[in-house]
């Protein structure tokens, strides 16, 4: 019988969800939906103080942004502490864990003296075998260590890194309660694992040497070892592991940056993956080739550059209605709403696809349609509402107000027959129009543009055009 994959994605919620956290989450979600398994999402924020509701909300927020749905959770350590408990006292019972009653200051100086012979900081087990507190020098509550093997070695066979090898010896005797009972990250994670039956632990390497320590425990809680598989981490451009310095931001930042949440995952999962020379993937394609075991080794470096090359082509090739979907909020806070006037935004979306690299582009580029401009760009008036142009915005006008029918062939008809009547370049005529109704140099074609805007909206902004260059002449002979 085969066993159902079972993967996990469990953050601290002591912060938001950032880039290497997100592609953590796609490889445990890309490796279970695969294999037809299950993914799991568990908040680990045993850690009180630095836990907030604010970063829980964050991680939320964000996943649900980039799509990776969980099959089971969130769950949250916090309401698991029972269960510890249990687990932790089933290690004193069976001697597998002891009461260690060493102070602060104590291990303090012992680190100092190891230090001082350039041994590595490690707990020398003074309370490894007492049945009880010594006599001098103890701390009031104890906290509670797991008796590690002092022999051996741990072989981990890890899917990316291959076989890791650790000497015990090098393994001291892990807290694994702290003095006020509250069960530290290393057994929390693997009560949690081994309860919630996980086949599969896709976490970052800085777990690498966890590893060890967790695959004692789970073998003194009589458990099978899952698979390990530890992703290298993300560096900077500058080489240095990713951070804040080098724009390692919230996940939800690239989203109102514009970003698509399908183009920020092909480009986490190539960072460190590859098909062949592939570089534009749909999610359904990732599903069907993603494989844990080809991820690189290596570190991976953070391109922004590449990352927005991949949401244009995501823009790109898009259904009209799925960018609508997430433009619409970008006009929002610009103080337009699609829904009330103007052009229907799926058009729009279709007429500006090809020219966009993020949505906030596609959204400030296509204000117009829905908004007449207060002014003229400065550069673009200049060249091309001249006196000049306001005889061939008079004809256009005029021609246009004539048509039957309102469509795209018969307005390139009319622009194409005005360029020969004035004995000029097309851009003569269509870059004129282009600025009286957008406000600049730069729209879709011009046939397109006036289409979607509509008859009585196009006459109207070349009539306030025409105004502009009358005055902007009278002030000049004034």
């Amino acid at each position: 019988m085969t066993t159902t994959i079972r993967t996990r994605f469990a953050p601290s919620p002591t912060g938001y969800l950032h880039i290497g956290g997100a592609r953590t989450a796609l490889y445990s979600w890309l490796h279970a939906r695969r294999h037809g398994g299950r993914f799991v999402l568990r908040i680990e924020d045993t850690d009180r103080e630095r836990s907030t509701p604010e970063a829980i909300n964050a991680i939320l927020e964000g996943m649900g942004w980039l799509g990776l749905d969980y099959d089971e959770g969130p769950f949250y350590q916090t309401d698991r502490f029972e269960r510890y408990r249990e687990h932790l006292q089933r290690l004193l019972d069976t001697g597998q864990a002891y009461y260690c009653y060493c102070t602060k200051e104590r291990l303090e100086r012992l680190r100092e003296e190891q230090q001082a012979r350039k041994e590595k900081p490690r707990y020398d087990g003074r309370c490894r075998d007492l049945d009880g507190p010594p006599s001098e020098e103890a701390a009031d509550e104890p906290v509670v260590r797991f008796r590690s093997p002092l022999e051996g070695h741990v072989v981990i066979d890890d899917a990316i890194r291959g076989k890791v090898q650790f000497a015990n010896a090098e393994l001291d005797d892990l807290v694994i309660a702290r003095a006020d009972g509250t069960p530290t990250y290393n057994f929390t994670v693997v009560v949690d694992d081994l309860e919630m039956g996980i086949t599969d632990v896709i976490r970052g390497d800085d777990h690498l040497n966890n590893t060890p320590r967790q695959v004692h425990l789970y073998k003194a809680l009589g458990a099978e070892l899952p698979r390990f598989a530890h992703v290298p981490m993300i560096l900077g451009e500058d080489g240095k592991r990713l951070s804040k310095r080098h724009g390692s931001v919230s996940v939800l930042q690239y989203r109102d940056e514009g970003y698509l949440p399908e183009a920020l995952l092909n480009y986490l999962a190539r960072l460190g993956w590859s098909h062949g020379d592939q570089e534009v993937f749909t999610l359904e394609e990732l599903i069907q080739l993603f494989d844990i075991n080809a991820v690189n080794h290596s570190a991976s470096t953070f391109n922004p550059s590449k990352l927005l090359w991949l949401n244009q082509q995501h823009i790109m090739a898009a259904e009209p209605n799925h960018i609508a979907r997430h433009l619409a909020p970008f006009l929002t806070e610009r103080g337009v709403d699609p829904g009330q006037g103007g052009p229907q935004l799926e058009a729009v979306v279709r007429a500006q696809q090809e020219r966009a690299k993020t949505l906030v582009e596609m959204a400030d580029n296509s204000l117009f349609f829905y908004r007449r401009p207060a002014g003229y760009e400065e550069k673009a008036a200049r060249k091309n509402l001249k006196p000049d142009a306001e005889e061939v915005l008079e004809h256009c006008r005029h021609c246009f107000a004539g048509l039957p029918e309102w469509e795209q062939g018969r307005i390139h008809q009319v622009v194409t027959e005005a360029a020969e009547a004035f004995e000029v370049k097309m851009g003569k005529v269509a870059q004129p129009l282009r600025v009286a109704v957008s406000g600049g140099a730069v729209s879709p074609p011009i046939d397109v543009t006036l289409a979607l805007l509509g008859r009585e909206e196009t006459l109207a902004r070349i009539e306030a055009a025409v105004a502009w260059i009358r005055a902007q002449a009278a002030q000049g002979s004034a």
